[in-house]
């Protein structure tokens, strides 16, 4: 075994690349290499996905650790805030926001209950920051977070699906316009197409209007991605016949504000 191979590494390669250009081993050498050739543009986009694969493997174990930390920090402080000071709750307001206490409360309201019993942190294969499923709760995935701030808006997306199945029954598998509208709402209200994600991590630069493309765009992304949807142009077409009335539907909020 040289130097560059790891006992995690699959068969040797005496160190060289494949023919996308990724090199396996996990020793701190071998990572520069790869990410040298991600940089100056070397590795193919399949050798980038093995290299994402094979990161994520390694810290598996850290970044679901970090994300259930950080799911009980926003659970806990949501829960003890809800009782505290307003003075808190202000304090409270600037760092993280009282988005998840609330969706949790609205939830309850229902019948319904998220915690940390059912709210999961697992890696995920598929490039996708989580799920909902009325059965077992909502997936994070651990892998996708890049911070804090990143999961509690992901975990409100979710919540919002997990209110919307409370409150409108929706047809999961067969109604695409439920789909559509709920996509819709979860967009517009978790906070993930705020002005600030959108203008400084996906490069979208407009002024105006941005709010409602960035939502329009994740909510045809979304419905594209259905088994039933035939294509981008029936999913555009689907999103199109809910919007006015599923983007004007706030609740539980009185309006949106993140």
């Amino acid at each position: 075994m040289t130097d560059s191979q790891s006992p995690g590494a699959s068969a040797p390669t005496n160190g060289k690349p494949d023919t996308t250009g990724f090199i396996p081993g996990d020793d701190t050498w071998t990572q520069f290499r790869n990410i040298y050739s991600i940089l100056t543009g070397k590795m193919s986009n399949e050798g980038i996905e093995k290299f994402r694969v094979a990161r994520d493997t390694r810290n598996e174990a850290a970044d679901c650790k970090r994300c259930e930390e950080q799911r009980d920090y926003l659970l806990q402080y949501s829960e003890l805030l809800a009782v505290e000071s307003s003075e808190a709750a202000n304090l409270y307001d600037q760092h993280a926001g009282p988005t998840i206490r609330f969706l949790s409360e609205s939830i309850q309201q229902l019948g319904g209950d998220l915690h940390n019993h059912n709210i999961y942190c697992r890696r995920c294969t598929d490039r996708k920051g989580g799920g909902f499923d009325p059965e077992y709760g909502i997936l994070i995935c651990a892998n996708e977070m890049k911070d804090q701030g990143h999961l509690e808006d992901t975990m409100a997306h979710e919540m919002v699906h997990a209110f919307d199945h409370l409150r409108f029954k929706v047809n999961w598998s067969d109604n695409l316009r439920h789909a559509a509208c709920t996509e819709i709402r979860a967009s517009s209200l978790s906070g993930e197409c705020r002005w600030a994600r959108e203008f400084f991590r996906r490069g979208q630069w407009k002024l105006t209007q941005q709010h409602q493309e960035c939502v329009r765009r994740r909510a045809i992304l979304s419905v594209k991605a259905r088994p039933t949807c035939k294509d981008e142009a029936h999913a555009e077409r689907v999103v199109n016949e809910v919007w006015e009335s599923c983007f004007r539907d706030t609740r539980p909020f009185d309006e949106i504000y993140r």
